[in-house]
């Protein structure tokens, strides 16, 4: 009898922290795992395009070739990504699975992106003042960049009812820096047919 009301008191309490909690639940899952609640642009498009985009750049014959010309391991850095789509996506985390294939892959160097080179110059420039001569960075010592990596995300959207289909297209550019030449150009895209009583988009 004392099991019995140990394991009501345990029942009742489960059910009032559900109620309190508006009947919510959490459940932790694999970050890599497909996840797609609402039909808009999210992780999963970002990992795959940036994924696929770049070693897509990487293993086009004209990239080849023009590395193997230059003799030596190209330098990148990546420019702005424009978001022309109609909804809110962040570019940021998408640039930044960029550079993670970029970097990861052995290709290609890297070099940080504007906002963070001026940073940069900021510390270089407060240490001429404050650090040790054995450890103070001079300036004129950066890598410049051969390549830029530019691109925009656009959609468009054919909606009737509760139906809705988006459509993606991610593009890409590699530019040469010194000559403005175009090494590459790619795109991406993903369509995603959407129904439920009520799209909003």
């Amino acid at each position: 009898m004392r099991k019995i009301l140990s394991a009501l008191a345990i029942g009742c309490c489960l059910f009032f922290v559900a109620c309190s909690n508006g009947g919510k639940t959490v459940v932790r899952i694999d970050e890599n795992s497909t996840t797609d609640l609402s039909g808009k642009w999210n992780d999963t498009d970002s990992r795959i395009v940036a994924d696929e985009m770049i070693r897509s750049c990487l293993t086009s014959p004209k990239i080849t070739a023009v590395m193997q010309n230059m003799g030596k391991t190209p330098t990148v850095v990546v420019g702005k990504i424009h978001n022309k789509s109609h909804e809110h996506i962040s570019v940021g985390t998408f640039t930044k699975d960029i550079e993670r294939v970029l970097v990861n892959s052995g290709e290609v160097e890297f070099v940080a992106n504007a906002q963070q080179s001026a940073e940069l110059r900021q510390e270089v420039a407060d240490q001429q003042g404050y650090a040790s001569d054995e450890t103070v960075k001079s300036y004129g010592q950066e890598e410049g960049a051969d390549w830029m990596l530019m691109g925009t995300i656009s959609t468009i959207v054919d909606q009737e009812g509760g139906q809705a289909v988006i459509f993606y297209q991610v593009d890409m550019e590699l530019i040469d820096i010194q000559t403005h030449k175009k090494l590459w150009i790619g795109d991406k895209k993903i369509k995603k047919f959407v129904t439920r009583d009520s799209v909003k988009l």
